[in-house]
């Protein structure tokens, strides 16, 4: 029976990229997302892929999601950690609530899934989880200091959990992109993408296939002894 992976914030962008990856590798794959039905709905029909709407941020919708999946599934073998969100603005003008809701998503949003899967994982002695952080929260970056902040969390949280989860044949681990060619990233000024372009050694936007091959790479077997790190993939843009 192939391994159940559940990939949060799935329907579009790096999710979607992962999520497709994963299942044309021969995964069971499932994506849970929160607010666009429409998108949801298209990705659903086009991939085939299974769809779950909770919020992330939520404990009680995120278990009654978990516990959905796991009725229809079974336990979750690998979480992907990818559901994210960002409210820029410079330090002076961000607002508390801006603040509150970046960490919501990025950073309690982790904590809260791990912890529903956890459990499970333990009972299987085997587990995959895979947080998707960020090039900005190892390098900084104007303007973002809700963001930066829940990203270098996510970091420091794989670590720790990794030092708690090895004895249970469990890993974690963390995947930082830079620019990956999304449709946010499409929608940028072409100045900026200009300033991206040529901040980086092999000139051009990382792709979301290669993101989906880092995942398939922490979930492989031959891959167990690979915990508590961070897989740096931005082009060399910054090398950490």
């Amino acid at each position: 029976m192939s391994k159940i992976v559940l990939v949060t914030g799935g329907t579009r962008g790096i999710g979607a990229g992962i999520a497709i990856g994963l299942k044309d590798a021969g995964y069971t794959v499932v994506v849970n997302y929160n607010s666009d039905d429409s998108a949801a709905e298209t990705f659903k029909a086009k991939t085939g892929i299974a769809v779950y709407k909770w919020d992330v941020s939520d404990f009680d919708s995120a278990e009654r999601g978990i516990s959905q999946v796991k009725h229809d599934l079974g336990p979750i073998d690998v979480l992907v950690n990818n559901a994210g969100t960002a409210s820029d603005s410079r330090f002076e003008n961000m607002s508390l609530e801006q603040w509150h809701k970046v960490q919501r998503v990025n950073i309690d949003s982790v904590f809260i899934m791990c912890k529903l899967v956890y459990s499970g994982m333990i009972n299987k002695k085997w587990g995959r989880i895979i947080n998707i952080g960020s090039m900005n929260g190892q390098a900084g970056q104007l303007n973002q200091v809700n963001y930066v902040a829940s990203k270098a969390g996510m970091h420091g949280f794989t670590k720790a959990l990794a030092l708690e989860a090895a004895k249970h044949g469990i890993t974690v681990n963390t995947i930082a992109p830079g620019y990956v060619d999304t449709y946010l990233i499409s929608a940028m000024p072409d100045r900026i993408m200009q300033k991206i372009l040529d901040a980086s050694p092999v000139h051009r936007l990382g792709l979301e296939e290669e993101i989906a091959h880092a995942v398939k790479f922490l979930i492989d077997e031959n891959s167990s002894w690979t915990t508590g790190s961070t897989i740096t993939m931005n082009g060399g843009t910054h090398m950490y």
